[in-house]
């Protein structure tokens, strides 16, 4: 078996190894809020409507997208429906709206009409010193010469220096991942905050790179600390008031379920470390 990472989990295990344990060893679930469940749809639609001709993306025809992407992502996962209080259509008209509101901020960000991404959400995957760094990029554009752009959306508004950057080391990984399979530097990332309508970019170099390689492979170490002692600590934050395993966390009171028996086989498991979750942006 194979060892596999996203940035995801990294950024679990670096908030609070508490939460990883919890996601990636108990595996217990978590159902996404009403917030995390809109992001999902705005993702879906603003992926989508690049399949349309340039000159038909325009506000009008992206609100058009929300309820049937929203159909498609209730038909796929169908625990969504039950993150709101639903009427006869299968979303609040008023939740459709909150979404419509952030979609019409991105197009004061950026015009669909005059870009062509080279991909929507981008599997990505890499091996490094034996771990496979994976990934799904929500967009990457080419530019003629080759240079690369890569383009994460958030829902949520432009976060404080200290979460900016965690969301930066997101971007560096996926960077280093396109890095090691093509060979080529990411020239921009781009992290568009829809929530108020704010862009970050950030220009990567080889030095950044490398060095998120070597926080990547201490923080692997550090996993695998945890893992061969059953040390997983919790670390308070404020994140700690928006987290759905609070009522078990020692830290806060609680008792953690029993590890598993094969709780260091489960520690890197790719199927579940490499698998994204549901999380608000």
């Amino acid at each position: 078996m194979v060892a596999a990472l996203s940035p995801s989990r990294a950024s679990d295990f670096k908030n609070c190894p508490m939460l990883y344990r919890f996601r990636v060893i108990d595996r217990l679930p978590s159902l996404p809020s009403a917030a995390a469940a809109r992001g999902t749809l705005v993702h879906a639609v603003l992926e989508r409507l690049f399949d349309l001709p340039a000159e038909e993306r325009t506000p009008a025809a992206a609100a058009a997208l929300v309820p049937e992407q929203w159909a498609r992502l209730v038909d796929e996962e169908p625990e969504l429906a039950r993150v709101l209080d639903a009427d006869d259509d299968g979303a609040p008209d008023g939740w459709y709206a909150q979404a419509v509101v952030l979609i019409n901020r991105w197009f004061t960000l950026e015009d669909p009409q005059c870009l062509e991404p080279a991909e929507r959400e981008l599997y990505v995957e890499a091996e490094v010193d034996g771990l496979i760094l994976r990934g799904f990029v929500d967009r990457l554009d080419v530019a003629p010469d080759g240079a690369m752009r890569v383009v994460d959306y958030k829902t949520g508004r432009s976060p404080s220096e200290l979460f900016e950057r965690s969301s930066l080391f997101q971007m560096k990984f996926y960077a280093l991942v396109l890095w090691r399979t093509r060979g080529v530097v990411p020239r921009m990332l781009q992290l568009v905050y829809l929530g108020n309508g704010e862009i970050v970019r950030y220009l990567p170099d080889e030095a950044d790179l490398l060095a998120t390689e070597r926080n990547i492979q201490s923080l692997w170490a550090a996993i695998q600390r945890s893992a061969e002692t059953g040390d997983w600590r919790p670390r308070t934050s404020k994140l700690c008031d928006w987290c759905d395993y609070r009522d078990l966390c020692p830290a806060w009171g609680g008792t953690p379920p029993p590890l598993p028996a094969d709780a260091e086989a489960r520690a890197t498991d790719p199927q579940v470390v490499g698998r994204a979750i549901p999380a608000d942006d």
